[in-house]
């Protein structure tokens, strides 16, 4: 590599690395908490448990469910009902002013089979609601998405211009060594070289994940203008079908499980919201094995007549994304591979604050001329930039 060459990519590396540091902390420190997101809310109570009963105990209809959630809450809409991740016995039901989007909701939890309420629990509150807001859009919603997303570009550039660093000032070393009898500085920049190769895949598979679930909001407006409208074009100019018009949802929900054989239910988006029309209770079914698990199936049925309309394939964007979202949290492996993604947070965690340790040390060597840098010992490569940086975990989720 020339040495005009191997000045931009230190310049790029640099730059890239240090402007999104500060974001890229902040991320892996929210994100390790959410990695266990679930086990934290059973340590703490927070999380609703149906009580035990037999197994061949009767269901109540989705009617009486959501007629008992919306009896708490008459001045409010039902915008969504889902299942519980991990418990079919409970629904959770979601209520706002308006079937609009909005941050004004209130959850109640309803027993799948007694149709009682079991809880009626916030999701706007708490130590791990401001953990994940922080991690998502630091509370500025979509803005605040779209910056996040500039930051994991600013990452992958990073661990891509790392790399092509990697070999040249390495040259001399044995791969991975840490020299233990040079300086603090000098053992530091080892450590910080050999734990950002060391992390550079998962990394790069987090950032670049991380980064694609900041695009959720728009990829989802685009489905519905690209190819859902087309299929709503009957439908098109007329008002929101009223509740007192709409059909049967039981009906509604067998007849879309009948549409997709083999498959379970993970939500319901009703008439009027932001996943799905007017005119439409819009069922997302979901595979039963691991993988076909994170991919959802919609089907359209038409609210009045709680007849299927549609039940189209979502295209590669927005499967790209569903798959994106469990890599990204560590979903895919249970609890062996919520261990592996929290270590390798913490290395990440260790990389960056490194990296930003090194930086400064070589600016206040630098500003003494006294004192020789580090930079004439290693080229003054990784002591004033960052190989690697850690993850960005966005999600909104499951709706």
């Amino acid at each position: 590599m020339s040495p005009t060459a191997l000045r931009r990519w230190s310049w790029t590396h640099k730059w890239s690395s240090l402007v999104c540091t500060v974001f890229m902390l902040l991320l892996c420190i929210t994100g390790l908490p959410l990695i266990f997101h679930h086990e934290i809310g059973h340590l703490l109570g927070t999380e609703v448990e149906a009580p035990a009963m037999p197994a061949n105990t009767p269901r109540a209809s989705l009617d009486q469910v959501l007629a008992t959630a919306k009896a708490l809450h008459p001045d409010r809409v039902v915008q969504f009902a889902s299942h519980a991740e991990d418990d079919d016995n409970v629904w959770f039901v979601t209520l706002t002013p308006t079937p609009a989007p909005t941050d004004d909701f209130r959850s109640v939890a309803v027993d799948a089979r007694t149709a009682q309420v079991l809880a009626q629990p916030r999701f706007d509150e708490g130590f791990m609601y401001v953990m994940f807001k922080l991690h998502v859009d630091l509370f500025a919603g979509l803005p605040g998405k779209l910056f996040m997303g500039f930051m994991g570009l600013l990452l992958l550039v990073a661990i891509v211009t790392g790399v092509v660093l990697y070999a040249p000032f390495m040259r001399k070393l044995a791969f991975g060594e840490v020299r233990r009898d040079r300086s603090t500085r000098v053992k530091w920049l080892d450590l910080h070289n050999l734990l950002g190769i060391v992390t550079l895949v998962w990394a790069f598979v987090v950032g670049g994940t991380g980064m694609i679930n900041t695009w959720a909001d728009l990829l989802i407006k685009y489905w519905q203008h690209d190819q859902l409208s087309v299929l709503l074009k009957p439908y098109e100019g007329q008002p929101i079908v009223p509740v007192a018009e709409r059909g049967p949802l039981q009906q509604a929900l067998e007849a879309a499980q009948a549409q997709a054989p083999g498959t379970k239910l993970s939500f319901i988006a009703f008439p009027g919201t932001a996943f799905s029309s007017p005119h439409h209770n819009t069922f997302f079914l979901r595979g039963n094995e691991p993988l076909t698990s994170k991919l959802l199936q919609p089907v359209l049925v038409d609210a009045r007549t709680a007849q299927v309309t549609a039940s189209p394939q979502l295209p590669w964007y927005l499967t790209a994304l569903l798959v994106s979202q469990p890599l990204h949290f560590g979903d895919y492996g249970g609890m062996p591979m919520k261990i592996l993604w929290a270590l390798l947070d913490i290395a990440t965690i260790m990389v960056l604050g490194s990296g930003l340790y090194l930086w400064l040390r070589k600016g206040l060597q630098a500003a003494s001329p006294a004192t020789p840098t580090a930079g004439s010992v290693t080229g003054g490569f990784a002591g004033s930039a960052l190989p690697t940086s850690g993850a960005a975990r966005s999600t909104e989720g499951a709706a």
